[in-house]
């Protein structure tokens, strides 16, 4: 090397350039995971010479007799399914932000209170809590089969929706709540002006997870005759006989409800991205 040379500087690297991947091959990989798994199906099927009856499966959706349109036993089930995960996620959001505040709290018997919770709810099956609530809880109480359902599930899903908000919080830089501090502000208008604005970008993913995890651990109160979906589909198989048909209406219902959640909130997330620019 010259000593002309060791003056000079080096030249930059041009950045790799990664090929953009196009998106039928997306599309492809999932038709041929399609096809596999519709012929495991029909494979299965086939070995035990099952007689497939899909002509039946439309009249579980839906009917119409007389002009008149009635819902079948599977959108029953659906708005049921419904009605306990929107109830059941109020109260698990409500307790795991509460959590989440005891953990960071100066108080020695909220953070005690707050560890306990969690340690005792994550670390215990989700069947067994549920028969606590029902068979234990349920008859001192007094309430009904569908707020058993939704308290245990609530409970259950508020421990790890605690862990989220509590990351969520603990993200904002120190300097945020210093400057709030430094304003005057009062402690509840920081945490909605400044700290909320910031983390809640970062909370949706995982919040949209464990939504959608909630759903699914919704179908775990029909051990506990809370007719939803999956109950709905129990009742429909002890009927007709029709496993296989009615499995996979159910699979399609819980995967349509899912992916629209996901997509509705990915949607949100990102015109919660697109505003925070501006500001």
């Amino acid at each position: 090397m010259t000593v002309a040379e060791v003056g000079r500087p080096r030249a930059s690297r041009a950045p790799l350039k990664l090929r953009k991947r196009s998106p039928i091959i997306d599309v492809l990989q999932v038709a041929v995971l399609a096809a596999v798994l519709i012929w495991f199906t029909l494979k299965g099927a086939g070995a035990i010479n099952y007689n497939w009856q899909w002509y039946r499966v439309p009249v579980m959706f839906y009917r119409v007799v007389d002009g008149e349109f009635i819902l079948g036993p599977l959108i029953e089930g659906l708005f049921m399914t419904l009605k306990i995960s929107g109830a059941a996620l109020i109260l698990a959001l409500f307790i795991g932000l509460a959590t989440a505040l005891l953990r960071r709290s100066n108080s020695y018997s909220g953070r005690a209170l707050a560890y306990g919770y969690l340690e005792l709810i994550r670390n215990t099956p989700l069947i067994v809590q549920i028969y606590l609530f029902y068979f234990v809880l349920a008859p001192i109480v007094g309430t009904t089969p569908f707020w058993t359902g939704v308290i245990a599930l609530a409970v259950f899903e508020g421990s790890f929706t605690a862990e989220i908000f509590r990351a969520g919080i603990e993200s904002v830089k120190k300097g945020q709540w210093e400057a709030s501090d430094s304003l005057g502000l009062p402690r509840h208008e920081t945490f909605r002006r400044v700290v909320l604005p910031q983390a809640l970008p970062l909370m949706l993913p995982p919040l949209t997870g464990q939504m959608v995890s909630l759903i699914k651990h919704s179908a775990i109160l029909s051990a506990v005759a809370v007719f939803d979906l999956t109950t709905v589909g129990l009742d429909l198989i002890a009927d007709t006989f029709m496993a296989f048909e009615v499995w996979l209406s159910v699979a399609g219902v819980y995967l349509a409800l899912t992916i629209t959640l996901s997509v509705s909130v990915s949607l949100f997330e990102n015109r919660i991205r697109k505003r925070a620019q501006h500001w």
